[in-house]
């Protein structure tokens, strides 16, 4: 080595790069003017031999090797060439040319980072991540990761044989973000970064903001292009606002994409585009509004069916690629199929090459573990408290949105996020700064992000699942509300599939569980949900909780479809189970399609088809859906018949539907009292033979008699089968009908005065009748008291000769008696 050359060198940073541990080697490697002259720094470990090799110079320019691990450096004189690129010979004699990545001191610009750092990067998957570019004319990628703590971060990939030491990254001056721009690096190519932290460990992480990740158990991610897909969704996008207003119908499909369909061969995962036909069609013939999608989001286990995380940014490679989900995702707007996707920000996997003690610290979670980690789940959570963590899942959230024309997020585990000792004992979380357990990180995390996506996305909706009593979920952030759009009711979904599970004889002992869920159908926004997590763990499909026979079962399934869609409230239902499957939801197969061709299969599915199209047709059951106004009980307090019956309603009394549900294993005849004069017809009941019912229906249109019941005017009866429920249309009587019943009334009213004078006169000639029966009586019995009289005066006058006679008789023996005395007297 010439000694200027060897002057020229900063040994300490040659050191720092051989050993892996610069993290400025920008400074140190690639073209640096000294001079009139350009020195020339590279390192290729295992390289026997490098030579510069500069466009449009015959000369080929042998490197120095400056250290035996690699390490070549020359001097050129000149300005540095335009283009220019090493030849490599290695050991074995194989001879590479690769451009120098070091050329390109490229990176995030000052306001990137102070927006990155303040956590208002809305768009900072586009700035950080692997992203196609062309600088100077040369095509590469550029990648970038926040790792403030590392001690050194490379790119490592199949392009540089996974050797950390070949592409370091270069710290930006703020922020603590690793970046470098690789010549060359194409989509489909697979890469980590190596991070070397304090102590010497090094760690293989895939990167968060990766657009693309190996399928499992593979673990690299994938360099993706994302800007390239044409859509054709124009018609919907500018239309989905009016689709997902306040009280639009809303029917929602909730699936798994594995198990909607597969291979029928090798019973392999179908791609997204295979599976978009299957899907659209399905949907669309059984009336949903919407597909709600189980995380697509990249996750190492097939298990967690995508709730645990690992590439927020990365479609999950079992379906294929990201453009193949934009191709899903634009098929069923073409076809005027909302999309929702399930997001986990609640938390995440401690899988060692994702997010888990990132850069040697922790990072993304709190380095506390009562603050830092779910002991049920096994989870890490975020710390919504650092800006970069919270600028990570709010611009993953539009991401989706912005990037993938996702209709609305639905976040899984709200309540977790609000509480801090949810899921925890005593001792193994730690309280607010105000001594609450309230998680004022996260509640400023939700109300930033849906502001945000208010303010970016006004058409797009934000679903909570959320299952405590937390007030103002779907409160305006102004108001001190969280700023969702809607909450999942997890209170209805509870007590309905208690109650229902009762058998019918004792369901009059929980009558409250069936109708409390209006006390607060108006708190929130609500959609009612009989969702996955309603049919694993061991908790039985829906129609495995329904008690009674195999008939039973279904009719009952009949009415607890019929009640979710006639309450208040969006609608979700998760596939499997508008088909009566009694497996419970198993990822590892597909849905039981087959049991359509049984009748009671058949007759669930095409109910459920039914009241889809009910609720998509008629406005009262969906029109004032947030409004108290909107429903209206008829009667709740029968629980001795286990019935219910109500009104929902539009704001025109014309379109009101009357809705009689009997929970009662029994028929029963109901007298339903009704607001309004008219007509009411039977548009639906669950027993119909369509549905496989036994055709125990109302077929006759109902005419209303004036008679009050349940305190309304007007009333007709109708026969109830055993566990069925039906809906009535009302139409109001027509100017000709009311001619007819107007005239029937005179007629009539001339028929009941007759009858009223017929049963008068009828009346006084009975009356006259009984007062001449009741004079003949009266005669009757004074003849007979005369009768008595004279016969008593008989007996009297008898008595008095008798009793005569004897005080004869008695004067006569007093005489005798005195006189034999006088004579005994005389003798003596």
């Amino acid at each position: 080595m010439n000694d200027r050359l060897y002057k020229l060198m900063n040994w300490p940073r040659i050191e720092g790069i051989i050993y892996s541990e610069e993290d400025k080697p920008h400074e140190v490697l690639g073209p640096h003017v000294t001079g009139k002259s350009v020195l020339f720094q590279t390192f290729q470990p295992g390289a026997r031999e490098v030579s510069l090799v500069i466009e449009n110079d015959s000369k080929k320019r042998k490197m120095e090797m400056v250290d035996e691990s690699g390490y070549f450096a020359c001097l050129v004189s000149g300005k540095v060439p335009d283009r220019y690129e090493y030849e490599v010979q290695y050991k074995d004699s194989q001879v590479v040319c690769v451009k120098d990545a070091y050329r390109y001191n490229i990176g995030l610009t000052e306001n990137d980072i102070e927006k990155f750092r303040a956590g208002i990067h809305y768009t900072i998957y586009e700035k950080l991540g692997a992203h196609l570019m062309t600088v100077d004319g040369v095509e590469g990628t550029f990648f970038a990761v926040w790792a403030p703590n590392a001690l050194r971060v490379s790119v490592v990939g199949d392009f540089n044989h996974w050797d950390g030491r070949v592409h370091q990254m270069k710290r930006s001056k703020e922020g603590g973000v690793f970046e470098i721009f690789i010549p060359d690096v194409k989509p489909g190519e697979c890469y980590k970064f190596e991070i070397k932290v304090k102590g010497g460990l090094t760690f293989l992480k895939a990167d968060p903001y990766a657009f693309g990740q190996q399928l499992r158990p593979e673990t690299a991610s994938i360099v993706r292009n994302i800007s390239d897909y044409k859509w054709k969704d124009k018609k919907w996008l500018g239309e989905r606002e009016k689709h997902q207003q306040e009280n639009s119908p809303i029917s929602v499909f909730e699936m798994y994409l594995g198990s909607f369909q597969r291979n029928q061969d090798t019973d392999e995962y179908l791609n997204y585009r295979e599976l978009a036909p299957g899907v659209v069609k399905y949907v669309k013939e059984m009336g949903y509004t919407h597909v709600e999608l189980m995380p697509v989001m990249e996750h190492p286990l097939d298990a967690s069916w995508g709730y645990q995380v690992i590439g927020y940014y990365a479609p999950t490679a079992r379906y294929g690629t990201a453009e193949d989900f934009m191709y899903f995702v634009d098929t069923l707007h073409q076809e005027g199929i909302g999309v929702i996707l399930d997001w986990v920000p609640a938390h995440f996997p401690r899988d060692t090459y994702g997010l888990s003690n990132f850069d040697g610290t922790c990072l993304y979670e709190h380095a506390d573990p009562r603050q830092g980690a779910h002991p049920h789940w096994g989870t890490l959570i975020y710390n919504y408290g650092r800006p970069q963590v919270s600028n990570y899942l709010i611009a993953n959230a539009l991401f989706w949105v912005e990037k993938y024309h996702i209709d609305a997020i639905r976040m899984d585990a709200v309540a977790s996020m609000l509480y801090l000792d949810y899921g925890k004992r005593d001792g193994e979380w730690v309280a607010n700064i105000y001594g609450g357990n309230e998680n004022l990180q996260a509640i400023e995390l939700l109300k930033h992000l849906n502001s945000v996506m208010k303010k970016r996305n006004p058409g797009v909706l934000m679903i909570a699942e959320e299952s405590t009593a937390w007030p103002k979920i779907t409160g305006k952030v102004e108001d001190d509300g969280l700023g969702f759009d809607l909450k999942w009711n997890m209170g209805f979904m509870n007590d309905f599939l208690a109650y229902i599970s009762y058998d019918p004889y004792f369901r009059a002992h929980h009558h409250n569980e069936l109708t409390f869920s209006m006390v607060y159908a108006y708190s929130e926004n609500f959609i009612l949900v009989f969702s996955h997590d309603e049919v694993v763990h061991g908790k039985s499909t829906l129609i495995g909780k329904m008690p009674g026979v195999l008939e039973d079962k279904f009719a009952n399934l009949r009415i607890t479809y019929t009640y979710m869609m006639t309450h208040p409230g969006k609608k979700l239902l998760f596939m499997g189970q508008d088909i009566g499957e009694f497996r419970e939801f198993d990822e590892t197969r597909e849905t039981e399609w087959s049991l359509t061709q049984h009748e009671p299969h058949k007759g669930l599915s095409r109910l459920v088809k039914d009241l889809n199209a009910l609720y998509r047709e008629k406005p009262a059951l969906y029109a004032l859906d947030t409004s108290p106004e909107g429903f209206e009980w008829i009667n709740c307090i029968s629980p001795e018949k286990c019935m219910v019956s109500f009104l929902r309603k539009s704001q025109k009394n014309e379109e009101i539907l009357v809705v009689v549900v009997n929970f009662a294993n029994t028929a029963q005849e109901f007298t339903i009292g009704v607001p309004y004069e008219g007509k009411y017809k039977e548009i639906l009941n669950t027993d119909a033979k369509c549905y496989d019912g036994l055709g125990r229906i109302n077929s006759d249109v109902k005419f209303v008699m004036e008679e009050e019941v349940d305190g309304k005017p007007y009333s007709f009866t109708m026969e109830s089968a055993p566990l069925s429920a039906s809906i009535f249309s009302y139409s109001p009587y027509t100017e000709k009908e009311k001619e007819q019943i107007e005239k029937k009334k005179a007629t009539l009213a001339a028929q009941l005065r007759a009858e009223e004078a017929k049963r008068e006169a009828e009346s006084a000639k009975a009356e006259a009748e009984k007062a001449r029966e009741e004079a003949e009586e009266a005669k009757r019995l004074a003849q007979e008291a005369m009768n008595r009289a004279q016969e008593a005066e008989k007996r009297a006058l008898q008595e008095i000769k008798k009793a005569q006679e004897e005080m004869k008789l008695a004067e006569k023996m007093r005489q005798e008696e005195d006189a034999r005395q006088k004579a005994s007297t005389a003798k003596k």
